[in-house]
């Protein structure tokens, strides 16, 4: 785990004002060394979680067969709901989580089905990558998903594999929350999508991997906490789920 961020070394279960915003990074951890979300941010403090696999993939396994999902997202949960309080004070009713390509496999498939209502009213931001539930959606991250945003993040020259798995995430979460009650204009304030930017995986300014993810990142306010949704260089991203869907370019990656 890595944090650059004041409120350290306080007395165990101490309360602070700072929020959180909890990185999980992409296969290979290079988002966990670059920790793009470090420092404060709009009151939410960076914190980069290492994955414990051999090769440094959230869940474990490889593509979108992640084979210790189960047991990485219940770490996740137990670090931050249970030991993070011990070492740093931070409201813990204020913690978001984002996801980078693996790291996002991660939350979506496993960590929001099974842990998100502890984390409820807060937002999840999965940036290219994301599977639908790979479990049971849990009665209280059901609950709820129906005051926590959801972002997805992508580019028109996403990877082929996920292409299919994003939408179908999007289309299993909207469910979720129409099953709940919630209607159109509610889910979409809730749930946004995104590909405009004309890059590869993760190159969200069209350009590159770090700078891309650098970029959603600067924004996050912008995006996740209430802001306008405009990102520089990309537009306005937060298209309701409900009425809009992603497209992709016709080119093979």
């Amino acid at each position: 785990m890595a944090s650059k961020v004041p409120g350290g070394g306080k007395t165990t279960g101490a309360s602070g004002d700072l929020g959180l915003n909890v990185l999980l990074h992409g296969d290979g951890g290079e988002s966990f060394f670059k920790m793009p979300n470090q420092g404060v941010k709009n009151n939410l403090a960076g914190v980069a979680i290492l994955s414990p696999d051999k090769n440094l993939n959230w869940g474990g396994g490889e593509g979108l067969n992640r084979t210790d999902g189960v047991a990485h997202a219940k770490a996740v949960n137990d670090l931050v709901y249970h030991v993070l309080p011990k070492y740093m004070a931070f409201n813990s009713s204020n913690v978001y989580f984002t996801g980078i390509s693996g790291g996002s496999l991660l939350l979506s498939g496993f960590f929001i089905p099974a842990h998100i209502g502890n984390f409820a009213g807060n937002g999840v931001l999965l940036g290219c990558g994301a599977m639908e539930p790979q479990m049971e959606v849990s009665k209280a991250s059901r609950d709820a998903l129906t005051n926590t945003r959801i972002h997805y993040q992508s580019t028109k020259k996403e990877n082929q594999g996920l292409r299919e798995s994003i939408p179908e995430a999007i289309k299993a979460y909207e469910k979720v929350v129409k099953e709940k009650g919630l209607e159109g204009r509610e889910i979409d304030k809730l749930q946004t999508e995104d590909n405009t930017p004309d890059g590869g995986h993760c190159e969200f300014d069209g350009k590159e991997f770090d700078s891309g993810i650098q970029l959603i990142i600067d924004n996050y306010d912008k995006i996740m906490q209430g802001g306008d949704g405009k990102v520089p260089g990309i537009g306005e991203v937060l298209k309701g789920v409900t009425d809009h869907e992603l497209k992709f370019s016709e080119d093979n990656q």
